[in-house]
């Protein structure tokens, strides 16, 4: 090969590498700046296709996507001066490249910790304002909307970045707090527990007094009900009887007798002194029989 196809193929090749290094890409995901000699030239290229001068221009390129900032649990105290440990993330994204060069060199770390920082003062902020109650149900979505407007007005100014949201993971009490806050709320179940046996034990003996009266309100209706039957059935039986005697007067006494004698002798250790003209011992008589006056034992008449 001779001097002159050499000299050829390495201007070529130099030309090669310096259009190679003339373009760049910027990603739909990635924002980018352009510097010369460090300084920023071209604040916010957009996606696409590029052209730079190579040796004389640099391209810095910063994930453009949604970033979370996963911050450490950190203690705060509310209005009435009750220490928190809470748990927080951000969400943030670059929103002016220059901006976001200028201030961290297009390092997430150091954005990172800054974000950090500003979170965390915001937070003591808006629980410092207030009590332990509207931190953690009360007003907690009120201040994570606080949080998150506080904190964007700040940091894109500052860093170049946008927050999109803040959100409160988990408030816990310290350990040294846990035990005593268990306790009460332990004594305070128990007190509501009593109050609601108190109250169902005062409703058991409302609901047993009712039942009380109401039977013994069944139960005077059934005894009334029964006399009524009763005394109908006796006065029934009453005019059958009467009908009955007023038909043979005769036999009526003589069964009448009967049962009073069997009424009378109901047990075998009866002994019964009578007149032998008693009208109780006239069916035992002849009709012939002259009457004298006798004492006569009756044991048993079944």
């Amino acid at each position: 090969m001779s001097n002159k196809s050499l000299a050829t193929l390495m201007i070529g090749g130099l030309l090669a590498v310096v259009l190679w290094n003339s373009f760049f890409i910027v990603a739909q995901t990635e924002r980018a700046v352009m510097l010369r000699f460090g300084k920023v030239v071209e604040s916010d290229l957009k996606p696409g296709l590029h052209m730079k001068i190579p040796y004389v221009n640099s391209v810095r390129r910063f994930d453009g996507r949604l970033l979370t900032l996963d911050s450490t649990t950190a203690r705060f105290l509310t209005l009435e001066k009750k220490a928190l440990m809470v748990d927080s993330y951000a969400k943030w994204r670059v929103d002016d490249a220059e901006r976001y060069y200028t201030a961290t060199s297009g390092v997430k770390q150091i954005a990172d910790e800054r974000l950090a920082r500003r979170l965390e003062a915001a937070l003591r902020d808006q629980i410092g304002k207030r009590t332990l109650h509207e931190a953690v149900s009360g007003q907690r979505d009120e201040l994570m909307a606080q949080v998150t407007a506080t904190l964007n007005r700040a940091v894109q100014q500052e860093l170049g970045i946008e927050v999109i949201d803040v959100r409160v993971k988990a408030i816990d009490l310290p350990r040294e707090v846990n035990r005593s806050v268990f306790e009460r709320m332990s004594s305070e179940r128990e007190r509501e527990a009593r109050e609601h046996r108190a109250k169902g034990r005062e409703l058991a003996e409302g609901i047993r007094a009712d039942a009380d009266r109401q039977r013994n309100v069944i139960l005077a209706e059934s005894f009334r009900k029964a006399e009524e039957l009763r005394g109908e059935g006796d006065a029934k039986a009453a005019a059958i009887y009467a009908k009955a005697y007023t038909q043979d007067p005769e036999f009526y006494a003589f069964h009448r007798g009967l049962q009073a004698m069997r009424e009378s002798f109901s047990s075998k250790e009866d002994i019964l002194v009578l007149d032998p003209n008693t009208d109780f011992l006239r069916y035992f008589k002849q009709a012939n029989q002259p009457s004298t006056k006798v004492d006569v034992e009756v044991e048993s008449a079944q």
